[in-house]
């Protein structure tokens, strides 16, 4: 098992890595060539900035016992698809039950922004956000099929 982050705008990188050693799981961090990401602990891939170039790349590296944590519902829906496990910023885990809601949600979301209408705003992250994340992510990992275990 590894976890694979969906990074470019991944506020809670700090915890993966921190529960990742705990389990001591390897973790890769894909990000385009807009942001600079380093860490000692992750395996870091920058790739162009092709629309769609950091979902391709974590495709390509993903099996079946790997968790992906992304806030992308497109992304999210086809790790899915691949049988494995996916997991947002906020401890949502996406499951086979909430991924067409949520897709649904965004495409609606994405006609109203069209139209010239407004749509909510993401609030400002709190402490209580990243211990939400963090018991779901530790969850999800104790939860996960894996022979390396």
């Amino acid at each position: 098992m590894k976890i694979l982050v969906d990074a470019d705008a991944c506020p809670v990188k700090e915890l993966i890595v921190s529960c990742a050693k705990q389990f001591e799981l390897p973790v890769i961090m894909i990000v385009d060539t807009s942001h600079e990401l380093k860490d000692d602990y992750s395996m870091v891939i920058t790739v162009d900035q092709d629309r769609d170039s950091v979902d391709f790349a974590l495709m390509k590296r993903l099996t079946r016992e790997d968790i992906v944590v992304t806030q992308d519902y497109g992304l999210a829906a086809l790790v899915l698809g691949k049988g494995a496990r996916a997991i947002n910023q906020n401890g949502l885990v996406y499951t086979d039950s909430n991924i067409e809601r949520l897709l649904f949600e965004r495409h609606v979301g994405q006609k109203v922004r069209r139209g010239g209408g407004r749509t909510t705003n993401v609030k400002k992250r709190t402490k209580e956000d990243n211990e939400r994340f963090r018991t779901a992510f530790i969850r999800l990992i104790e939860e996960t099929p894996n022979k390396y275990f």
